[in-house]
């Protein structure tokens, strides 16, 4: 009878790390949409093989971002020679997303430009002139999964 209850407890401690073993988490995609008018660019991702825990999953999108930051004057023109600003450096989101019945997770993270402490002279505001964005990624921080979104994502508002 002890040896039925032991092998019983086995099997039932086994189940469960056989069914965590199973689980094999990893992008199906990785996409980068932007910079939209505001120079933020959205990272989007699909992570499968994650059990089906129904567990929140955490998420960090990052990316080395480039931004240049210029004086305009209050009639929407440059001086001759504007007053600029070059702001780079590494950027990122992190948020939550809850994992679906069936293992996934589809989701979305906004990176925004890296910020400017351009001071301007009166009758003028900084705006932003031009961004880029390289080195893209999209990891998941609760397992350790990383999909690298190849190339560089720019955009020109104002040729300074």
């Amino acid at each position: 009878m002890r040896r039925i209850a032991l092998l019983a407890l086995l099997l039932m401690a086994a189940i469960p790390a056989a069914t965590a073993s199973a689980d094999s988490p990893n992008f199906k995609s990785a996409t980068a949409t932007g910079p939209d008018g505001s120079g933020n660019l959205t990272v989007n991702f699909r992570e499968t093989g994650l059990g089906n825990t129904g567990n929140p999953v955490g998420y960090t999108a990052s990316a080395d971002a480039n931004a240049l930051y210029a004086c305009q004057n209050n009639g929407g023109n440059f001086p001759t020679d504007p007053k600029k600003q070059s702001a780079t450096g590494p950027v990122s989101k992190s948020g939550t997303f809850p994992s679906g019945k069936n293992g996934n997770v589809t989701g979305s993270l906004t990176l925004n430009p890296p910020p400017s402490t351009l001071s301007c002279p009166g009758g003028q505001h900084p705006v932003l002139a031009s961004i880029s964005y390289t080195n893209v990624k999209i990891c998941d921080t609760d397992h350790n999964v990383c999909a690298s979104i190849p190339g560089t994502f720019s955009r020109v508002f104002f040729v300074v």
